[in-house]
């Protein structure tokens, strides 16, 4: 019981002022004047006020509160390497045991580092859980916190005086132990295709020896190099870009004899391969009326750099006018196609035909360009089933169909075909999935017969449009029309001629997004994410290695014509191989170079600032005998921790739970003496 007087006034205050300070300062005055009386009158007007005051004698019930300790868990992947698992366990069990033993303590145990994002698995946040455990908790019933942990912990206070009950650390591990690890000190995230990149790297080791380590260098799951790196020193790295888009560069090392894990003995670099501006020779032949759609569109495109000649004036065209005259320039025809032919990475004819402009031996140097992998498309108009046809010179060998003669005047739908609803080029065309298809006819087209490759458009009759094929180790196109342009005016609301000839001219360059035949995979947290670009009908499944070698296989069902997706849990942080067909490629699930994984080795340094300046104490859990655990001591003040004890906090908040109330001046009681107080000065005044 908790014992106190209250005052509960008949008035408020400001009156019982005005009415008693003018009586007592004339009380006063007569004591000080010795008059008779003077002590009766003040006892009345002592009567008086405690009436009007109303003391009240409180008789509080009230129920003490516990304090609050929060037994934070360390379940990160460090925790999980050799016995620390173990020494978790047994050190929360015998912890929850010893404080169940005290009612003064409402112990709340959080388990932190399991969360299902995988940017939370690759740290270990328990101040972030141990600020949500105290959330509702006023600081004075704050008993402590105790962490069961490695000691590895990234989400530290940088002011170790913000915590201000005590922590305690208990640190799973042993020590002295061993761990070896590689970590990328610079990784540009892009790089140019085919050209060096410079990168570093540092070994670094934990109670090792030193010295010199061999590290395997790979691109993509290819090994390309191995390099000698001291331990503990920077090392600068050369690579070269090998593709366009995600590159995965990969550094190794060898594990070293008695350490921890082999999880750190990798680092994963992501490079974004940009390949320079895509060089194209546009030469226009006959003037028409879509002469400029190529170059409109090419021009426009910020990653190509274009070169343009338009042959208006022929070699035969002989009218007398002085060449000095003329506002024409001679066409190079020697430095395009001879001495800089393989700087260009696609060449196109648009209604090009033979007019002696191109020696016939030039002919010969483009189909041997294409052989050895560059790119050719021709951009066919009624020329090209005449007799000056490009099919009648040398380069008819790169040519996926040669023109019968035969020149097509009637309005037509372009369509896709079966081949080209699969196909990157034309799949997923504004327009193509309804039937006639949304965009405009055309009115023109060039025969051919036994066209090679791939046949993804076609025209009246079943006709063939746009054939793509491969010759070699290049590409050629063959648009067997030159009515795009009708398109590009909005003719009977045009059609997707961007899209189209961006397509076509970017697959001729290789570009790897437009591969027929592609596998990518992506990692989303902690869920990865498979997708099969192919001709075919089934790709069947798609087998999975783990970082930790397992094997699985994840079944890929069709999205749309042409692709395949299938995705899969994982629970582990890594690089991923996953292969389909003949098709291989690599998928890092998690950021990349986990903080979780960065140091493994238990350490007391990390906690111990915040630790002390808290009052608490850090303690190995790991002894001769097993599990060694410290004894907790309910603290008030003073000390809270000890070499082989814990203390925690226990607080003085209590609840109320029923107040008693005795009026000290109330009553018969109250009556009686103030009618005491005033008879007796009634009573002396009288005499």
């Amino acid at each position: 019981m908790n014992w106190s007087v209250a005052f509960e006034p008949l008035l408020s205050w400001p009156w019982l002022a005005a009415v008693f300070i003018p009586i007592a300062l004339m009380v006063l005055a007569g004591l000080f004047m010795r008059q008779r009386g003077a002590l009766l009158r003040l006892a009345a007007l002592a009567a008086l006020a405690l009436a009007l005051i109303n003391p009240v004698l409180l008789d509080e019930e009230r129920e003490p509160l516990k304090s609050v300790v929060a037994l934070v868990v360390d379940r990160s992947q460090s925790q999980e390497i050799g016995d620390r698992t173990a020494q978790t366990d047994a050190a929360v069990a015998g912890l929850k045991e010893r404080l169940e033993r005290f009612n003064q303590f409402e112990v709340r145990e959080i388990e932190a580092g399991q969360a299902d994002a995988a940017d939370d698995r690759t740290q270990t946040r328990l101040f972030t859980a141990l600020n949500g455990a105290f959330r509702d908790v006023p600081p004075s019933r704050i008993g402590g916190a105790i962490m069961v942990t490695d000691g590895q912990v990234h989400d530290v206070p940088q002011n170790p005086n913000g915590f201000t009950a005590p922590l305690h650390a208990l640190i799973t591990g042993e020590e002295n132990e061993r761990d070896r690890r590689i970590r990328f000190e610079q990784a540009p995230r892009f790089g140019i295709v085919g050209k060096p990149l410079d990168m570093s790297y540092r070994v670094l080791e934990t109670n090792g020896n030193g010295g010199l380590v061999n590290v395997r260098v790979s691109i993509n799951g290819q090994q390309v190099a191995v390099e000698q790196a001291e331990v503990g020193q920077e090392t600068p790295l050369q690579i070269t870009v090998p593709t366009a888009g995600r590159n995965i560069v990969e550094l190794s090392i060898e594990p070293m004899e008695g350490e921890l894990t082999d999880t750190n003995n990798r680092a994963i670099a992501m490079v974004d391969g940009i390949r320079e501006n895509l060089r194209v020779l546009l030469v226009s032949g006959e003037p028409h009326a879509g002469e400029r759609t190529w170059r409109n569109l090419l021009k426009s495109d910020a990653s190509v750099d274009l070169v343009h000649f338009t042959i208006l004036r022929p070699p035969e065209k002989q009218d007398g006018t002085p060449i000095n005259e003329l506002s024409l320039i001679a066409f190079p025809t020697r430095e395009l196609f001879v001495e800089k032919i393989n700087d260009f990475d696609l060449i196109i004819f648009d209604r090009y035909q033979h007019r002696d402009v191109l020696p016939i031996l030039y002919y010969d140097y483009i189909a041997e360009y294409v052989e050895k992998g560059g790119a050719l498309l021709i951009a066919a108009g009624p020329e090209y089933a005449g007799e000056s046809s490009v099919a009648r010179t040398p380069l008819m060998s790169a040519l996926p169909g040669l023109p019968n003669g035969e020149v097509v005047e009637q309005a037509f739908f372009p369509r896709l075909t079966t081949l080209g609803e699969r196909h990157p080029v034309t799949r997923g065309l504004e327009g193509s999935g309804s039937e006639p298809p949304h965009w405009s006819r055309w009115f023109r087209l060039v025969g051919i017969d036994s066209p090679e490759g791939e046949v993804v458009m076609k025209g009246p009759d079943e006709r063939p449009l746009l054939l793509l094929d491969r010759k070699g180790e290049g590409r050629v196109g063959m648009l067997l029309s030159d009515q795009g342009w009708l398109w590009a005016r909005g003719f009977e609301g045009g059609g997707p001629h961007v899209a189209l000839y961006r397509r076509i001219a970017h697959w001729l360059m290789k570009e790897p997004e437009l591969e027929e035949e592609r596998l990518t995979a992506d990692g989303r947290g902690m869920v990865l994410e498979v997708r099969r670009q192919t001709m075919s009908d089934d790709p069947g499944a798609a087998q999975i290695i783990t970082p930790s070698g397992k094997t699985m296989s994840i079944p890929l069902n069709q999205s749309e014509p042409g692709i395949f997706t299938g995705s899969t849990e994982t629970d582990e942080i890594g690089l991923y191989q996953i292969a389909n067909g003949d098709l291989t490629t690599l998928a890092h699930i998690g950021p990349i170079n986990a903080p979780e994984f960065a140091d493994v080795v238990s350490t007391e340094d990390v906690l111990r600032p915040i630790a002390e300046s808290s009052g608490g104490s850090i303690h190995r859990l790991a002894s001769m005998t097993g599990v060694s655990l410290p004894n907790i001591v309910p603290a008030r003040a003073g000390s809270t921790a000890g070499n082989d004890w814990i203390g925690l906090r226990t607080t003085n908040d209590s609840v109320l739970k029923s107040v008693g109330r005795v009026p000290l001046f109330g009553g018969f009681l109250g009556l009686g003496l103030l009618l005491l107080a005033l008879g007796s000065m009634w009573y002396r005044e009288g005499r």
